[in-house]
């Protein structure tokens, strides 16, 4: 069992409360291990999992879980959980997992799912968009696709985004999900394979020479695997296209890190704008 094998990984480190008497991992937690790392790579498929299994009107049922222990790890070590499909039956998902420290494979096994009508728990083909995805990402694709355009093209997805960000988790006042700017923005929006919306921002100018971005919002469900990053980088390249030599945006307190990884720097004194603290950050082109 290799590394190399596995597109997902999910990096995880050793609770004390995971050890056991031996001062190594109580052999059950690896199950939860491989669990942790499953729920990534949904992310990894940018599949929020609750609300694609509502969209394809089944479950996924665990009906077999295996493991084989090689080695242990011990309290407070870093460790590798891959994840790959490794097989799709009419019914069935077969998932190899496999716990890593360094290069060394420590555990591995298989967790094999059912797809099943969620009323009876009785067993029903893999919908085919499912099966598109996984074999999709094992196969090396990509998992977003990015829709750029006018506020007419994406108004009612990106209106859904900001909604679910916005007002549902963050408290804000619906009624400003919208502004006046909107119609003159260009806007990005990031959508999975199956339709659904994931994140957005648009792009102001508010001056010559100056881009704005802003509503940047990415669903809970999806955070950590790069599509916020996307969506920027879209607006980016469309600020360069333009001709704007620098991009400036009031980045939320909690993404200030964020923005700081794709070279933005802080641009002045903070201040709280919807009831939460702001930063504002620029860029140079």
């Amino acid at each position: 069992m290799q590394r190399s094998t596995f597109r997902h990984l999910e990096r995880l480190r050793v609770r004390w409360a995971e050890v056991d008497l031996q001062h190594i991992v109580f052999n059950g937690h690896y199950l939860m291990y491989f669990d942790t790392a499953v729920a990534g790579y949904w992310r990894a498929l940018a599949l929020p999992y609750h609300d694609t299994m509502a969209a394809l009107q089944g479950d996924l049922y665990v009906r077999k879980a295996t493991l084989e222990y090689e080695g242990s790890a011990r309290y407070d070590e870093l460790l590798d959980v891959g994840v790959r499909c490794a097989r799709i039956g009419t019914s069935s998902l077969t998932m190899a997992a496999a716990v890593f420290r360094g290069e060394r494979c420590l555990v591995h096994g298989e967790l094999v799912y059912v797809f099943a009508d969620p009323a009876t728990q009785t067993s029903q083909p893999v919908p085919a968009p499912l099966r598109a995805v996984f074999e999709g990402f094992e196969a090396g694709q990509a998992m977003v696709e990015l829709r750029c355009g006018h506020w007419q093209a994406v108004a009612d997805q990106a209106q859904a985004v900001r909604h679910a960000v916005f007002a549902q988790e963050q408290g804000i006042d619906a009624g400003l999900m919208v502004d006046a700017a909107d119609p003159g923005a260009w806007h990005v929006l990031a959508c999975n394979r199956l339709g659904r919306p994931l994140a957005g921002g648009r792009l102001l100018a508010p001056a010559p020479g100056v881009a704005r971005i802003g509503r940047m919002a990415t669903l809970a469900s999806v955070r950590g695997a790069g599509i916020a990053r996307q969506v920027l980088e879209a607006l980016l390249r469309a600020a360069r296209e333009r001709g704007d030599g620098e991009v400036v945006l009031d980045a939320q307190a909690t993404a200030v890190g964020f923005y700081e990884r794709a070279g933005f720097v802080r641009a002045g004194a903070g201040f709280v704008e919807a009831g939460l603290p702001h930063v504002p950050m620029r860029r140079a082109l």
